[in-house]
């Protein structure tokens, strides 16, 4: 039965709810700041980091060591996450079997790069689920947690911000979500501690299989 208050789109951000890369981008994250000269745990690095865009995480980097970063920074970098994204990378359990109980228009709104979503979803076997409806951070002045990524999505696909749900694993994007004047679903069965999101006003769910019910199907 359909939710009192039901949706139009959903949007799902990528990484730790789509597929399962969050503790391997963390891992690979620690590995690139130790070797420019910055040490952090993994836990600081999932407080900091996890939801930010790539342009936050350089300019982090390069306030913390006083020196901007060449234009190809990342380039002997990359070979590091994409070996570890081939041998290692699966979907968020229950993710498929939540898509294909969903009746209602479905997104991608992360802030990786496009190029950087779609290798992920292809390696996963999710593309085709969001062929043609696939938003980056790229394509807006601000990242999460600005709301524009998420208002660009929807003005795209032609939903009101009020009838849009997010489907976010952290903080940054929930308050985004939040700004957007969406409601957001925070998957907690990652590595973000429920108790964050929670604090951001997102209803809290630590299994893929349930958000179909949570959404009213």
């Amino acid at each position: 039965m359909r939710s009192i208050e039901p949706v139009d789109l959903v949007i799902f951000d990528c990484d730790g709810v789509l597929v399962d890369s969050e503790r391997l981008s963390i891992e690979v994250d620690r590995r690139v700041l130790a070797d420019l000269g910055w040490t952090l745990s993994r836990e600081e690095i999932l407080h900091r980091f996890v939801g930010r865009s790539s342009a936050h995480f350089r300019s982090e980097i390069e306030a913390h060591l006083g020196r901007s970063l060449a234009d190809d920074w990342e380039t002997p970098y990359q070979p590091w996450y994409v070996d570890a994204f081939e041998r290692e990378l699966t979907p968020v359990p229950g993710i498929e079997a939540a898509l294909d109980e969903l009746s209602v228009k479905t997104c991608v709104a992360s802030s990786g790069a496009h190029s950087k979503i779609r290798r992920t979803l292809g390696l996963t076997g999710l593309l085709p689920r969001f062929e043609g409806r696939i938003f980056s951070a790229d394509d807006v002045e601000n990242g999460k947690p600005a709301p524009d990524l998420f208002l660009h999505a929807a003005d795209r696909l032609g939903i009101v911000p009020d009838r849009c749900a997010v489907v976010e694993d952290s903080r940054f994007g929930a308050q985004a979500a939040r700004a957007a004047g969406m409601r957001v679903f925070g998957y907690a069965g990652g590595l973000t501690p429920a108790e964050w999101l929670e604090r951001e006003g997102a209803t809290v769910f630590t299994d893929m299989r349930g958000l179909p019910s949570l959404l009213g199907w």
